[in-house]
């Protein structure tokens, strides 16, 4: 699964939710909330009271910069983010895309895919009293901004974004989606207790084959598997010789970690070698547009998912669901969830991002993917994976929830944060 490649209803730490908000449109964020931002106050005062302090900046706009892949070669992972943040703003702020009276005003900025002009886009964004800044398609992109969010004090979140390097880099810099620890954590609850098993990783000879090798060995060789790895080079056609090796190693998983148009050959050939018959062959879930690539193999494998169409169905989904026309896919509950972490740091925090922060850390809520909790100690995103398989052909397959895995199941170990 691609390195780079959650929902509220009711906040147990928001004293002042006085209604829940219904399901409206959806573009690019992650997890839905109810948080009672624009719905008037209870005991504990008024939406513009929490969110300003009253003043001429009750009204002022709230400024939040999305920066993410318009463009490039994760642009539909970003259309999918946005499509997700739109749809769990509305969500968070029943309709109204306001904290108390305050519009959110959103300014879009296309990095494709590039940490320098993601950088250029954040300084430029900062410049001009942006306090939030969310997005970050790509890892690359996430690890040049975090810092900078340190620097300028103002509050990061990162989107799709899957390096585990995220976690605890600084106290401003947040995640609304998965990190790579879970992806592999859910690729061992396959195969249960890991002590005395073989493993063996099947990937390119390039810096994402290498990163998945690293993760398996680290998360599945540190829990007492024998983990070693066969790598072919990016440029390979032809993979009987590697199937051939995989298959007299005999392993009780296989991690298969692939990306680019060769997939449909490799994964054609480990089905007529006959290793995806002999083995659990576990990858992760893409989005659906790639599902075709697995061809007759797709039914032959298990999957380790972040996010599919069905996997949680609760009010937030519900809600991005229809906001998004019918379906969801990857990665609409990181934009989703997203949206519902800024409206919660602006009703909290207002315009002191060290509140913002504050309000964030430790906070539970249901998004799309059911709860989710952001950590206080190293702002992890902890949340349920789940696992998949896949019935049908080509364009008509359809996935299938196996098991869903509760945060704690795939929580990483806390980290130090650094900053």
């Amino acid at each position: 699964m691609g390195v780079d490649h959650m929902a509220r209803v009711t906040s147990t730490h928001l004293p002042c939710v006085a209604m829940t908000v219904k399901a409206m449109r959806r573009a690019f964020v992650t997890a839905a909330t109810v948080i009672a931002v624009a719905v008037t106050a209870t005991a504990c005062g008024s939406p513009q009271e929490t969110a300003t302090g009253g003043g001429e900046a009750a009204t002022a706009p709230v400024k939040v910069g999305i920066v993410h892949s318009q463009s490039g070669a994760l642009a539909s992972y970003g259309k999918q983010y946005m499509d997700g943040f739109k749809a769990g703003l509305a969500y968070a702020t029943g309709a109204t895309n306001k904290v108390g009276d305050r519009a959110i005003e959103v300014t879009e900025v296309d990095d494709a895919g590039d940490p320098a002009k993601a950088v250029s886009a954040v300084k430029d964004l900062v410049g001009k009293g942006t306090k939030i800044i969310a997005g970050s398609t790509a890892s690359g992109v996430a690890l040049q901004v975090a810092p900078l969010a340190a620097q300028n004090k103002v509050l990061f979140i990162s989107g799709p974004a899957a390096t585990d390097a995220i976690t605890g880099v600084n106290k401003y810099t947040f995640r609304s989606g998965r990190q790579s620890y879970q992806d592999v954590q859910t690729a061992k609850s396959f195969i249960g207790d890991a002590a005395g098993k073989k493993v063996v990783v099947f990937g390119q000879d390039s810096a994402f084959g290498k990163s998945n090798e690293t993760a398996v060995k680290a998360v599945i060789g540190g829990a007492g598997a024998t983990v070693t790895s066969v790598l072919a080079p990016a440029s390979a056609t032809d993979f009987t010789p590697f199937a051939s090796q995989l298959k007299a190693a005999k392993p009780d998983l296989l991690f298969v970690a692939w990306a680019g148009t060769t997939a449909p050959a490799m994964w054609q050939t480990l089905d007529q070698q006959g290793i995806l018959a002999s083995t659990t062959v576990v990858t992760g879930l893409d989005i659906r547009a790639s599902w075709p690539t697995f061809g007759a193999a797709g039914t032959k494998i298990s999957f380790l998912s972040h996010y599919f169409d069905g996997a949680s169905d609760n009010p937030a989904a519900q809600a991005a669901k229809t906001a998004v026309g019918g379906t969801l896919d990857l990665f609409h509950p990181d934009g989703f969830t997203a949206a519902q972490m800024v409206v919660r740091a602006v009703q909290e925090g207002g315009d002191d991002v060290d509140k913002m922060v504050s309000a964030l850390e430790g906070w539970s809520f249901d998004g799309v993917k059911g709860k989710i909790t952001v950590r206080a100690e190293d702002h992890a995103l902890l949340q349920p994976m789940y696992q998949a398989t896949l019935s049908g052909s080509g364009e008509q397959f359809t996935a299938k929830l196996e098991k869903a895995l509760s945060p704690e199941e795939v929580a990483p170990p806390a980290a130090a944060m650094k900053g």
